[in-house]
């Protein structure tokens, strides 16, 4: 084994070395972004639930960086607008609720796409699953955003199946190959379907690439790929039926006495097998060991019945649309044979704006970076597990609800709640997952389709390697009185009982790093603290755009477009196919 360890190391030194003298295209990595939609942070198993196997996206986050303090916007469209563009949503007017079917704006068309960013770098780019971004002009969807193709729905959910979406009681198809409906494909279960696409996306492009190395008779030629697979999963779908997954699948988890949750541990289960079919197939096309592969949320789950979902972010408070921990600490996690340090928990501040810097440096692009990012380069930090670029983190300033949250170091600010939900949201829901019926299978993970892709390449795992780091993966509500010694400012009261905080009429100031559970709210124990984060959050304030969001208009109805969801300014009145009398 010790021999095996050391042609680990040697591999990934003389690798390192070799693509990071270059700026060709010919050197750069494939880059694998798999977003999951509304995953909760206790819905995989690396961070101590048992109850939903999550074998393959263990087995990718054990061999890589488990990145426990990734922070993302607590709704869908902000946290996509964050990752493309690298800007917080104040800076986009992206920061309110999120982008409504019948709503003619999208991401501003003056912001430069990740996927723009690439292709300048000579990176073929490839999007699948949900956009969610605009599509009211054609100028706003994927394919005029950057990406050479895009497969996949516009709007923020849908059913699974039929693959319409229903917005202000207007139903309509919503799944397209560019501009072009894509009505083939009805019936066809929407994870299992995407997964597909993204197969067929690598084998074109290991085609496309065999095809120039013939071409030009140099078997060096390499063009790297860029995919971003942006699952619906495990998103509810349409309010008719919410949950959705083949029956044959639901049956798997009838230890699950609950049977929502049942339903959507089936759904999770095929959101972890699409990171494994296609990390299987990146090996199989020997493009594995020249990749980055990045697993995470757009926010946390949405539990308790909101959305009409069931997920976990337990023991984190709170859920999706709020600003608690469980809303806007998301699932992350980050793989490459570039990283020098793997195999370990990233305690490092890092936000979803960071992506666009990050990879650009990994691939030697961050020259081309636009100067006015919030993002921050935290390659090198995660690389080599050095102190993190990040100090604060601005989880969201909505001015229409009257909310806000910044944190800054190991405290966290937050003002106002969400006024539609008026607090509902609020609370800690699980369930845990550690009921001592349910078994975390170490086999399941060493036998997954990852575990043998990256055995394939030489990125071995042991069991003791994964007791090991799931343990430093959890989140314990009870910290360690020790490690109070470890900070630099006055600790004496940050520990003790909680104290209790409405947020819906007063402020409330936690240290996250003695406090991730958001118990005990020091606010009035700490006011040079509170003080200061309120100047902070003031400061940002002070940059922000006014709200993006207008009014909505008739003419997106499906009805007047054959029943489907399309570029709708681009139509004259002559195109609709019906009329509402």
């Amino acid at each position: 084994m010790e021999r095996v360890a050391f042609l680990h190391i040697l591999f990934a030194i003389c690798f390192i070395a070799d693509l990071g003298d270059s700026q060709n295209a010919s050197d750069k990595p494939n880059i694998i972004f798999i977003l999951a939609d509304d995953l909760g942070w206790n819905d995989v198993g690396f961070h101590g639930s048992s109850q939903i196997p999550t074998p393959n996206i263990d087995a990718l986050a054990y061999r890589g960086i488990i990145l426990n303090h990734h922070y993302v916007q607590s709704l869908c469209t902000p946290s996509r607008s964050a990752l493309l563009t690298g800007k917080y949503p104040i800076h986009l007017g992206m920061q309110h609720y999120v982008l409504l079917n019948n709503e003619p704006r999208g991401l501003p068309l003056s912001e430069r796409l990740l996927p723009e960013y690439l292709k300048e770098l000579g990176y073929s780019t490839h999007a699948i699953g949900k956009w969610h971004l605009g599509f009211f002009r054609k100028e706003y969807t994927p394919e005029f955003r950057g990406f050479d193709s895009h497969f996949g729905h516009w709007t923020g959910q849908g059913d699974y199946y039929d693959h319409t979406a229903i917005h202000d009681g207007h139903w309509g198809k919503d799944m397209h190959r560019g501009l072009e409906p894509a009505w083939d494909v009805h019936g066809r279960y929407r994870t299992e379907l995407y997964t597909e696409e993204a197969l067929k996306v690598i084998d074109a492009h290991k085609r496309k690439v065999e095809n120039l190395k013939a071409e030009h008779l140099d078997d060096n030629l390499h063009e790297p790929l860029f995919l971003y697979l942006a699952h619906h999963a495990v998103h509810s779908g349409n309010d008719y039926q919410p949950l959705q997954a083949p029956d044959e699948t639901v049956a798997e988890f009838s230890y699950i006495k609950d049977y929502k949750r049942m339903k959507y541990a089936a759904m999770v289960h095929w959101l972890d097998e699409s990171v494994g079919k296609v990390v299987e197939r990146l090996a199989m096309h020997d493009m594995l060991h020249n990749s980055i592969i990045v697993v995470a949320s757009d926010n946390g789950g949405a539990s308790n019945g909101l959305d009409h979902n069931v997920a976990s972010n337990w023991p984190l408070r709170g859920a999706k649309f709020a600003l608690w921990e469980g809303g806007v600490r998301g699932v992350a996690l980050v793989w490459s044979p570039l990283l020098k340090r793997m195999g370990r928990v990233s305690e490092q501040m890092m936000h979803i704006t960071d992506w666009v810097p990050t990879l650009l440096s990994a691939v030697n692009g961050s020259n081309t970076l636009a100067p006015d990012l919030d993002g921050l380069d935290m390659w090198k930090a995660l690389s080599e597990d050095s102190p993190s670029k990040r100090k604060d983190v601005l989880l969201n300033i909505d001015d229409q609800e009257n909310e806000s949250a910044v944190r800054v170091g190991d405290w966290k600010l937050m003002i106002g709640t969400a006024t539609r939900f008026n607090g509902t949201w609020d609370d800690w829901y699980g369930p845990s997952g550690r009921d001592k019926n349910y078994k975390y299978d170490l086999n399941l993970i060493l036998n997954s389709r990852v575990s043998k892709a990256m055995n394939s390449i030489g990125f071995h795992l042991k069991g003791e390697q994964i007791h090991s780091l799931r343990e430093k993966s959890k989140v314990s509500c009870d910290v360690n009185k020790a490690m109070l010694k470890m900070v630099d400012y006055d600790s004496e009261h940050v520990l003790g009982p909680p104290i209790a905080c409405d947020i819906r009429v007063e402020q409330c100031l936690f240290n996250i790093r003695f406090d991730p559970c958001e118990r005990r709210n020091l606010a009035d124990i700490y006011p040079d603290v509170l003080s200061s984060l309120q100047h902070a959050l003031a400061k940002f304030n002070a940059t922000a755009l006014p709200l993006g969001n207008i009014p909505t208009v008739l003419q997106a109805n499906p009805e007047w477009w054959d029943y489907e969801w399309t570029n709708y300014g681009d139509k004259t009145e002559s195109h609709m196919q019906c009329t509402n009398g």
